[in-house]
């Protein structure tokens, strides 16, 4: 355990008692490295600044306290119950002084194994055995779970597919009863788990059990032939996704970018200059053609900008009747001659090529 996070446990557990919590436990068990952690305490935030000689000004967002390193990100939570959820949030909290209780509120079996401070591992729900089994499953009552938060529906595929875990029976089942529940969650965070799906590994089989699962409507998304890319935007690009998708004007631009270059087919000099590289190693990864080979095509480009254009504006200007009309056209008129091998990017040449 590292020194930071074996220290603040140290600390807080000389007054009460504090464990990790959740995903970095889940991912330790997994042989994976986690730089989120979550740590569970009985001591209310304000004993929790002070214990841990916080800035007075340190506050907490519905009992959570977050500490940042260069390491990791540390959120440090009062155990709680919570009550009456609306839109995916708890409309109130209580504070109790149970970790059993305090588990039980919490989505998944994997997600609730503690890690006390000597690296001891404390398992209330079986959630090992659901790990080693390969198993996604509710804490408690299936039904209740999900009807509490449909956004735990998301969190289950997102789940099995990130970790190739099989999705429980009784999860399956409210799916295909209740997934209507799933058109109250807001594109954000429908997007936010897409988003995460579309990142990992196992991106192709995410796709497949979205399909699978008759959830492709409600995630607003569409697709035929589908290959594998490993940036998220170029998995976009090979998706038509309801315009609902919160995407920003950059992302947008970029998606529309690599799908002229899928549409058209092909990579050649004008891609490659007029879309840099990129979009082009985007594109080129969903051709199969391998990076090294798009780099090596990218810089052998006899230019790169305008500005690698051997001949200066005023000359343009001057060759044009010392007019200023049609400059843009017989820019790109030059470019497409220079990268097309036509003529050379030499200033005679280009004066050259004006002229006629």
């Amino acid at each position: 355990m590292e020194k930071i996070i074996y220290k603040i446990l140290k600390k807080l557990n000389s007054r009460g008692e504090a464990y990790i919590v959740g995903g970095y436990v889940r991912d330790k068990v997994l042989g994976i490295h986690s730089s989120d952690i979550d740590i569970c305490t009985n001591l209310l935030p304000k004993d929790v600044i002070e214990i841990l000689k916080l800035d007075k000004k340190t506050k907490d967002s519905f009992g959570c306290i977050n500490i940042k390193t260069k390491k990791y990100n540390i959120d440090i939570t009062t155990y709680r119950k919570e009550c009456n959820y609306k839109n995916h949030y708890p409309k109130s909290i209580e504070y109790i002084n149970d970790i059993k209780k305090d588990l039980q509120r919490r989505d998944f079996t994997c997600n609730q194994l503690l890690l006390d401070v000597n690296e001891n591992i404390v398992d209330t729900y079986n959630g090992m055995e659901d790990i080693n089994n390969k198993v996604i499953r509710c804490i408690g009552n299936t039904k209740e779970k999900l009807k509490e938060d449909p956004i735990r529906i998301l969190r289950a595929i997102r789940l099995s597919v990130k970790y190739l875990f099989k999705i429980d029976d009784e999860i399956l089942e409210f799916i295909k009863n209740n997934k209507k529940m799933i058109y109250s969650i807001s594109w954000n965070r429908k997007k936010e788990e897409l988003d995460k799906i579309l990142s990992y590994e196992n991106k192709l089989y995410g796709l497949e059990l979205i399909k699978k699962l008759n959830l492709c409507d409600i995630f607003g998304i569409e697709y035929d032939k589908i290959y594998y890319c490993k940036d998220v935007l170029g998995m976009y690009a090979q998706i038509k996704y309801s315009d609902l998708y919160p995407f920003t004007k950059n992302e947008k631009n970029l998606i529309n970018d690599i799908r002229y270059i899928l549409d058209n087919k092909k990579i050649d000099n004008n891609t490659l200059y007029t879309y840099g590289l990129y979009i082009n190693s985007v594109a080129g990864e969903i051709f199969g053609i391998e990076y090294k080979d798009i780099v090596k095509k990218y810089k052998s480009l006899p230019i790169k900008t305008r500005k690698d254009i051997k001949i200066s504006l005023e000359s343009i200007v001057k060759l044009n009747n010392n007019c200023y009309n049609n400059i843009n056209e017989i820019y790109t008129n030059i470019e497409n001659n220079i990268l097309s091998g036509n003529i050379k990017n030499k200033s005679k040449d280009i004066v050259k090529f004006i002229r006629k």
